[in-house]
C-alpha cells in the first residue's frame, strides 16, 4: 500500500495514477510493494529530520528510512516540496518533472540502487529516467 501524507499546503495531484506508477516501477525490477509513505512537507520539517535521524546540519530534497524487506518494498520517503521546487529552477525542469523524479528515487534506493560514486549516479539516472518513461504511459 502506498499512502501520502501532507505537512504542508501542497497536494500531490493524482495519487491514484501515481501509486499505480510507483507500483509498475517496483514490478519492473522485481520486486513486491510492502508499505510505503511519503510524507511532503517544507524545509524546516525536513531539516529537522536530517539533523534528529542522521545528524546532517544541510537542506535535501528528500530522506528515505527503508523498511524493505528483501524484494518487499516498504519504507517513509519525506520530500521537501521548496528544496523540489528550487531544483527544478535550478535544473531547468517542470516542478512536476522534478517531484516524480524524487519519488521514484527513494523507491530505487529500496530497490538496491546507489548513488554515491559517479557509476553509481549514472546507473541511478538511467533508472529514473526509465521509470519516469514508464510514467508518460500511465
Amino acid at each position: 500500500m502506498i499512502q501520502f501524507n501532507y505537512e504542508t499546503d501542497f497536494k500531490l495531484n493524482e495519487e491514484e495514477n501515481t501509486s499505480a506508477w510507483i507500483q509498475q516501477c517496483i514490478t519492473k525490477e522485481e520486486g513486491s510493494l510492502g508499505e510505503i509513505n511519503y510524507i511532503f512537507c517544507d524545509d524546516a520539517y525536513l531539516h529537522k529530520i536530517n539533523i534528529e535521524f542522521l545528524q546532517h546540519d544541510t537542506l535535501t530534497d528528500i530522506i528515505s528510512f527503508d523498511y524493505s524487506l528483501g524484494k518487499e518494498v516498504s519504507g517513509d520517503i519525506f520530500v521537501s516540496i521548496e528544496r523540489v521546487k528550487e531544483n527544478a529552477s535550478l535544473f531547468n525542469v517542470a516542478f512536476e518533472n522534478e517531484l516524480h523524479r524524487v519519488i521514484i528515487h527513494g523507491i530505487l534506493h529500496y530497490l538496491g540502487y546507489k548513488d554515491k560514486t559517479d557509476n553509481e549516479k549514472e546507473i541511478m539516472r538511467r533508472k529514473e529516467n526509465e521509470c519516469l518513461e514508464i510514467l508518460r504511459k500511465v
